[in-house]
């Protein structure tokens, strides 16, 4: 017959036993699966060979394979390998060219100082001049489906269109300050940024925009939406912010200046790959990886010495940047 010690320490023992799974069940409601946190995926980055010595803005990828990358004099650069050559295309103009979209591997766009428009139909392979009647700096272009996209630019010039970009039409935007990017979910809900603090959201495809309220005039540089609910801001200074109700009102998250460093660095472009995983970067190389939806941001060691203005991910373990002096890097998460 079991003593009363005995029986004490075995139940003793099935409480402990109890507490450990209720622990571990805990644990992976807020951490996920073992499967998933015993896994650190690693960053590597690699440089390609651009051939050219221009500051490339922008750069989007389709594919794994198949890119293209835009910047000063003009410069258009096209790979077909995953960057691992990059072919010069005549783009037809000197101009800075700030912004790149491809709406699909033949229809493209891009967009820059003057009111620089071109459009190829051929893969990037020809570009065509088109007018859509502004001389102010663009410094964006996207399309959220094949027939509905949008440029901003300087002077709180937004166009819109409607038909695939054969016609394009001005959206008042309520703003005079210089708009560097915009966002868009669906051709309903989107945001645009820019200078001087402005944020706009648009619940209607841009008919009506609504200005939000910001902490300070900070110069945002980029914005990218996560889902309706949340969004991310960045600019200068080191300038994050959030919002998690679609837009109404941001959180400043900004990151602090870190043990080495004298000065924030502006950050300038903005991308989550899916709800968890993020990215940022800017001058300096500057590079900041999520995952955990933003609730900590982590600094990686530079991407290279010199400013990065272009991100671009397909999927969400390979990426490119592009920067000063013809800089491109891929990224790849390995684990």
């Amino acid at each position: 017959m079991m003593t009363d010690w005995a029986q004490s320490r075995k139940e003793s023992r099935e409480a402990q036993r109890v507490r450990k799974v209720l622990l571990l069940v805990a644990w992976v409601l807020v951490w996920g699966p073992p499967s998933v946190w015993a896994e650190t995926p690693s960053l590597v980055m690699q440089a390609q060979r651009s051939s050219t010595g221009a500051d490339l803005m922008s750069v989007q990828f389709l594919t794994s394979q198949l890119g293209w990358a835009a910047g000063a004099g003009g410069t258009i650069l096209k790979t077909t390998n995953g960057g691992k050559t990059w072919r010069k295309v005549t783009s037809g103009t000197t101009n800075l060219l700030t912004s790149i979209f491809f709406i699909d591997p033949q229809r493209g766009w891009v967009v820059g100082l003057g009111g620089t428009v071109r459009r190829t139909i051929d893969g990037g392979e020809t570009w065509i001049s088109y007018q859509v009647g502004v001389e102010q700096p663009l410094y964006h272009v996207s399309f959220v489906s094949p027939a509905s996209g949008w440029m901003v630019g300087g002077g709180g010039i937004i166009l819109h269109t409607a038909d695939g970009g054969d016609h394009w039409s001005e959206q008042a935007s309520g703003t005079h300050a210089t708009l560097y990017a915009a966002h868009f979910l669906d051709e309903q809900h989107g945001v645009v940024v820019g200078a001087l603090g402005t944020i706009l959201t648009t619940d209607d495809g841009g008919a009506t925009w609504v200005a939000r309220e910001a902490q300070g005039a900070v110069t945002f540089f980029d914005v990218f939406l996560t889902d309706r609910s949340n969004g991310w801001a960045v600019g200068n200074a080191g300038a994050l912010f959030q919002t998690s109700d679609g837009g109404v009102r941001w959180k400043d998250l900004s990151l602090p200046c870190g043990k080495a460093c004298t000065k924030l660095v502006d950050l300038l472009k903005v991308r989550f790959t899916n709800p968890q995983l993020g990215w940022i970067i800017g001058d300096h190389g500057a590079l900041y990886r999520t995952t955990n939806g933003g609730f900590t941001w982590t600094q990686e060691p530079a991407i290279a010495p010199v400013s990065l203005f272009g991100l671009s991910f397909f999927g969400s373990g390979q990426g490119w940047a592009t920067g000063a002096k013809g800089t491109i890097v891929h990224m790849q998460l390995i684990r």
